[in-house]
């Protein structure tokens, strides 16, 4: 048993010189720290001086002289609604600790770190050790030109993580031996969640509302099948499907696991075929690397295929994050909940990528959406396609067959105690009385086996086992050691033959081509430079507050002392991630005026899943199960409406008014249309329209009268902390993205943690153990991704309570800048009172593009060519542009981007006076490749003005995009999602 210290040369220097200023130095005029009295002149900036890009000095203040204030404390004060401000000295950050520099808080994270027991993890349930290979660690991991990145919603600078996205899918497929499989799910509980769902939209010939599942599925895998079938109104029936009949009664679908919590194998087929036969679909949870050997669910039938990717080089980090996968047959492919990378073509005829079909259509539905997910686990899913490429089918084998050597040895030692014949990794021992003192005399060797009961133990085999763990584990049962992993005999009997997989798989040119370190590192990196991310330029998406993702945040996730315990692990072996845990929950109270924080959600639409079904389950309680209406401003997030859906409540959509407030007329009305029924109402504070709405007091009480409760969306909490906390100005509920105000990276669409903050009077309802059936849970783990959680941890204990509450109005500063600097061009759509926008503001091309017939697309393309990603378009109204700056981003990146946007406008002028025609500009044929120059060029602009529109002399380094505009109506009418041939390559 080791402690979980960094290995040599990983977690922080110590030995180097420290900030003497522990983030507590004071400002000068001309913003330069002032020392304390007596201390050394030798100085380093604080973090918060490292994070905010606007020095505190001139920059700050140009911002504010052009926004027409003398201080952030103004901009607060006429900015944000009297009735709802903090003092700076009572806005509850008192609370936080003050603020270490970046070295004093990795050496506090290391002993956190280091206080946790990294043992010999041998209990499975769908989690398990594994090696990532350094060069994916060195170049994907810690790379932030890969965890940097945003949702690939401009395919033309995102084809790098489109491609790889495209690989995970064709590994899914190809090892599910499914047709279709989605770019990742959560994690494998939820991904079963959605096939449950999944399995009863596409089943049109039953209307049973019975679901029946086997009782080998992984307990926390039921955990989430019961909640999130409860609100839904599906029955859930349980069985044991392989030694018996399929019960009596209609049953819409069948959920089965392969091999299942036992570890036993069973040939499904025959279920499979007796479940379509009483017209029920079937879904299969199955182990990827069990179905290199085995016979894949594809090929036996089975409609629906869910998982993990965990075991495929992503470490088991207490839980999270781990990219879930999803898997159907075509004729089910538009049912596919998530993110689904297709194949299309650009403006050139050349191949392209994007994503297709129902990634829009769930934002557009609503209500009537098939799932609230709006992200995945991108940087996770791309990191198991890139295990899978460099090991390559021969590799995964020979993996498998090692594993699964260790599994029969250890049941060659135990004999006729072995309960299940045929396994894959798991082996399930009977020794009646005597669990609880084996899995005891166990962890005295450092190893943790998994307590079924009192007289069974499950032992888990992984790439991490060696055969001294397997000699270690049968000596704890007192066996007689086999020869070798080769014991040909079981029990006297010769062991099922479990490899009698024979179809193909892996064979397009991604998992052939990059066997070498150099070839993996080459591809990578010639990925990478298709992307626009964090690394190369400012990401202005508003709502999505692309934020730095400092090193000395990202520094310890890799740790083991963080990444390799077992989210089931003793509770013993983990005081140093509960204790971040609790420092983190206790912090993110004070952030936000809520009594109870869970970490659970491991995005921020668990969270909004996890929130609205404490409210139902808070009015059911109280025998109120009649309040079943959810009001939602007509603004708000697609994920709003979805999130309530799932929850069985009814949406009813409040209008909002000319200025883009809620409209609290038509709010008054709804609540006495249905005063016996409401349930709740969802807001996003500030709005979404990107303003302080000045009634939000009000409205929460017109709620709380009701008898509602009032969920405020967290999305927009970047523009509140330390000056305003919804849990004090009427919020009963809220969801926070971690992803977003509190610097977990993106990850180019994944991984993000959703965390539900409540006041006490539903702090029972917050989701339990996964382990628990009747817990109510929303994740696989009990506290979601929590390996990722030092980011948040480290950005708070480093900024402290007055480096947060100055990035809070920075932001507002930044945002407020390009709006006054833009507004001339582009008209800013919505401001608040005195003329104010909060942390983003909207950019209104509706009159520009009916006038010139240039849109929002050409605009967004066009930014490529200036080095920019663009903002989020037409979201949340049509035809508009969403700018959000951070606190992150300097004056030189904020003027550079105002300047690109002036210049699109001075084109969009000249398409305007006829220079040039509407279907024949720069800003029509942007982006432009390097090869678009090469061929014959009948514009009528030049080359120059193509790719250089600021002149060849200008210092912004070029961003080259990799195709033209992608055509978009051709990949959704020619979808496909697995990687092409070598063929279609050499085309």
């Amino acid at each position: 048993m080791v402690k979980g210290q960094r290995p040599q040369g990983r977690g922080p220097n110590l030995s180097g010189i420290e900030d003497r200023g522990g983030g507590q130095t004071t400002i000068g005029r001309r913003g330069r720290p002032r020392p304390p009295p007596g201390a050394a002149v030798i100085w380093t900036r604080s973090f918060a001086d490292r994070h905010i890009g606007p020095d505190s000095g001139a920059e700050t203040s140009r911002l504010l002289e052009t926004v027409g204030v003398e201080s952030l404390d103004e901009l607060a004060a006429k900015a944000v609604p009297a009735s709802i401000l903090d003092a700076a000295a009572g806005n509850g950050l008192d609370a936080l600790p003050p603020a270490l520099s970046e070295h004093e808080a990795l050496a506090e994270l290391a002993a956190l770190a280091g206080s946790n027991t990294v043992a010999t993890s041998m209990i499975g349930l769908g989690y398990y050790d594994t090696l990532t290979p350094p060069v994916l660690l060195r170049n994907l991991v810690e790379n932030p030109a890969w965890y940097t990145a945003y949702t690939p919603y401009q395919p033309e600078i995102s084809q790098g993580r489109l491609e790889a996205l495209l690989n995970f899918q064709t590994m899914v497929a190809d090892l599910t031996a499914m047709e279709v499989a989605n770019a990742s799910m959560l994690d494998e509980a939820t991904a079963a969640a959605e096939a449950m769902t999944l399995l009863q939209r596409a089943n049109r010939k039953s209307k049973s509302p019975r679901l029946l599942i086997d009782t080998d599925l992984f307990p926390q895998t039921r955990t989430l099948l019961y909640t999130r079938a409860e609100p839904l109104g599906i029955e859930i029936v349980e069985a044991d499907l392989a030694d018996s009949a399929l019960p009596e009664g209609d049953f819409f679908g069948v959920i089965v696991q392969q091999p299942g919590a036992s570890g036993r194998i069973v040939d499904w087929a025959p279920v499979i075929e007796a479940a379509h036969a009483r017209g029920a679909l079937v879904a299969v949870g199955a182990d990827l690397l069990a179905l290199t050997l085995i016979t894949p669910p594809g090929e036996q039938g089975a409609d629906v295929c869910f998982g993990t990717t965990q075991r495929f080089g992503v470490p088991l980090g207490f839980g999270g994050p781990h990219a879930g996968y999803l898997a159907v047959h075509s004729a089910h492919a538009r049912q596919l909940p998530g993110r689904l990378v297709g194949v299309s073509v650009d403006a050139d005829g050349n191949l392209a990528y994007r994503l297709a079909l129902q990634t829009r259509e769930q934002h557009i539905r609503r209500e009537k959406a098939t799932s609230n997910i709006c992200t995945a686990q991108v940087l996770l899913a791309i990191l198991a396609a890139m295990y899978a490429s460099y090991h390559g089918a021969d590799g995964l084998r020979s993996l498998a067959r090692r594993v699964h050597g260790h599994a029969q040895w250890l049941a060659a030692g135990l004999g006729d105690a072995v309960v299940h014949q045929s396994f894959f990794d798991t082996v399930l021992v009977n020794v009646p009385g005597g669990a609880e003192g084996i899995v005891a005399k166990a962890k005295g060797h450092g190893i943790n086996l998994r307590l079924v009961d009192a007289d069974h133990v499950a032992i888990a085999c992984d790439e991490v086992t060696t055969d001294a763990h397997v000699v270690a584990v049968l000596d704890c049962f007192g066996a007689e050691i086999p020869v070798g992993p080769e014991g040909a005999l079981f029990h006297g009997k010769q062991r099922p033959h479990i490899e009698v997989r024979t179809s193909e798989y892996l064979t397009a040119p991604a998992f052939t081509r990059y066997r070498t370190e150099t070839a993996m590192l080459r591809y990578l990196r010639s990925l990478s430079d298709k992307d626009i991310a964090l690394d190369r330029s400012m990401i202005p998406l508003g709502s999505c507050t692309m934020k730095l993702n400092a090193a000395a945040e990202m520094e310890s996730i890799t740790w083991p002392g963080f990444n390799r315990v077992h989210p089931y692990a003793p509770v013993e072996d983990a005081p140093g991630l509960l204790k971040l845990i609790e420092d983190l929950e206790a912090w993110l109270c004070a952030v936000t005026g809520y009594d109870r924080v869970s970490l659970q959600p491991n995005a921020g639409s668990q969270g909004e899943y996890a929130g609205l079904l404490a409210i139902r389950r808070y009015h059911l309680d109280r025998g109120d199960a009649h309040r079943d209406t959810c009001l939602i401003p007509s603004s708000a997030h697609g994920t709003n409406a979805a999130s309530a859906a799932m929850v069985g409540m009814r949406v009813e959509v409040v209008k909002t008014r000319p200025n883009g407030d809620i409209d609290l007329d038509d709010l008054r009305a709804k609540i006495a249309d249905h005063a016996e029924r409401l349930a709740c109402i969802m807001i996003t504070y500030p709005s979404t329209h990107g303003v302080y709405e000045h009634e939000v007091a009000e409205l929460c009480g017109l709620v709380h009268e009701a008898g509602g409760q009032v969920y405020v969306d967290g999305a927009n909490l970047n523009a509140l902390v330390g000056l305003a906390r919804p849990g004090k100005f009427g919020g009963d509920v809220s969801h926070l993205n971690l992803h977003k105000t509190f610097c977990i990276p993106h990850g180019g669409g994944g991984p993000g943690v959703g965390p539900v903050a409540v006041r006490e009077h539903l702090a029972r309802y917050l989701p339990g153990d996964p382990l628990d059936k009747g817990s109510h849970a929303v994740s696989a783990a009990k506290y979601g991704s929590a390996s990722i959680l030092p980011i948040t941890w480290a950005y708070i204990r480093m900024m402290g309570a007055d480096g947060l509450r100055r990035a809070t109005l920075t932001a507002i500063a930044s945002a407020n800048y390009i709006a006054r600097k833009l507004d001339p061009h582009f008209p800013v759509l919505y401001t608040g009172d005195n003329g104010m926008v909060a942390h983003e503001c909207i950019l209104d091309l509706r009159e520009i593009t009916k006038q010139t017939g240039v849109t929002v697309d050409d605009v967004a393309k066009r930014l490529a060519d200036y080095g920019f990603h663009a903002p989020t378009m037409s979201f949340p109204v049509a035809g508009t542009l969403m700018v959000e700056p951070t606190e992150s981003e300097n004056l030189e990146e904020i003027d550079a981007f105002i300047d690109a946007m002036i210049a699109i406008k001075a084109e969009i002028d000249q398409v305007a006076a006829g220079v040039w025609p509407v279907d024949d500009n720069p800003l029509r044929g942007a982006p432009h490749t390097a090869e678009c120059l090469v061929g014959d060029w009948d514009h009528p602009y030049t080359r120059e003005k193509a790719v250089y529109p600021m002149g060849v002399k200008h210092t912004r380094p070029k961003v080259w995009p990799s195709v033209r505009r992608i055509d978009g109506a051709y990949g959704d009418r020619n979808l496909v999602c697995s990687c092409p041939p070598l063929e279609a390559y050499a085309e």
